[in-house]
């Protein structure tokens, strides 16, 4: 029996979350760090139980981002991947489904940064590139991130959207995006 599970990291006991992190440095194959860990963090999880074993997770946390005169309050999508023996059977696009609601309702845009091998999947979905110039918000200032041109996605919602247009994101350790 499959059950999903959505829950913010305050209701989620310290167990699951040691079981998620583990879940994913295996999905990543170790290139998911404590920052990245970090990064999924104090949102909306949602947790894919087989048999009282979790095989998949995604999460949805607040980020700000600039674009054009505007700050916009976006969902940003984080943590997303399914044990490496129960892909292929639609759990991915499950839990996707369960952040993707949670951004439509809470936020007015979804962002996402993506791997090269995910990029089918978040296009099948209607999420959209990013075609634009990319930057962080530093305490410095604007710092640009061309580095992620090509892996940053969107997913509109009810603030306009200029997909040609600069796209800063809020300053944070590690991937910035």
């Amino acid at each position: 029996m499959i059950e999903l599970l959505t829950a913010h990291t305050a209701e989620l006991e310290h167990a699951v979350l040691t079981e998620a992190r583990e879940l994913l440095i295996g999905v990543f194959e170790g290139d998911m760090t404590v920052g990245d860990w970090e990064h999924a963090l104090g949102g909306v999880h949602a947790l894919l139980i087989e048999d009282g074993v979790l095989i998949g997770h995604a999460s949805v946390v607040q980020r700000r981002m600039l674009h054009g005169d505007r700050a916009l309050r976006a969902g940003y999508v984080e943590g997303v991947g399914v044990r490496a023996d129960r892909r292929g059977r639609g759990h991915g696009g499950a839990l996707m489904d369960a952040v993707e609601r949670v951004v439509r309702g809470a936020y007015e845009v979804g962002v996402l940064g993506s791997s090269d091998e995910a990029v089918p999947f978040y296009r099948r979905r209607g999420w959209q590139p990013w075609r634009g110039p990319l930057c962080a918000i530093t305490p410095g200032g604007l710092r640009p991130t061309p580095d992620e041109e090509g892996a940053v996605f969107v997913l509109p919602g009810s603030a306009p959207l200029d997909l040609d247009g600069r796209l800063a994101c809020d300053w944070r350790d590690g991937d910035v995006w």
